[in-house]
């Protein structure tokens, strides 16, 4: 599979468990850090970690390990970091204070299927 494949395989997991305004961002063209961003909202931080959760058993099997995890205790905002892909899973309240959808505002958004 390719990074895109993983993303969005990963995205439908997010959506499969009820996480909120789902949204993939191709972020190659503004930055070498990743070349997707994949930004999620749950319910609560115990839902917050389900997600995590899922999206690492996702793209794990995907064949792509996790290199890094960011915030995974603090339960309001984490970062999964799979290389290509990083995966940012908030709190709403987390979400709105960091927007990183207007910060990467000239990243291209990803429409995800249906």
């Amino acid at each position: 599979m390719n990074t895109k494949e993983i993303a969005l395989a990963a995205a439908k997991a997010l959506e499969d468990k009820r996480g909120i305004n789902v949204r993939l961002l191709e972020v190659t063209e503004v930055t070498t850090l990743a070349e997707y961003f994949l930004i999620c909202t749950g319910t609560s931080n115990t839902h917050v970690k389900t997600l995590c959760d899922t999206v690492e058993e996702v793209v794990d099997g995907c064949g792509e390990p996790l290199l890094h995890r960011e915030g995974h205790r603090g339960g309001t905002w984490v970062l999964l970091d799979f290389g290509s892909l990083v995966c940012h899973i908030f709190t709403d309240e987390t979400r709105q204070f960091y927007d990183l959808e207007r910060l990467w505002n000239d990243a291209k958004p990803v429409a995800l299927p249906e």
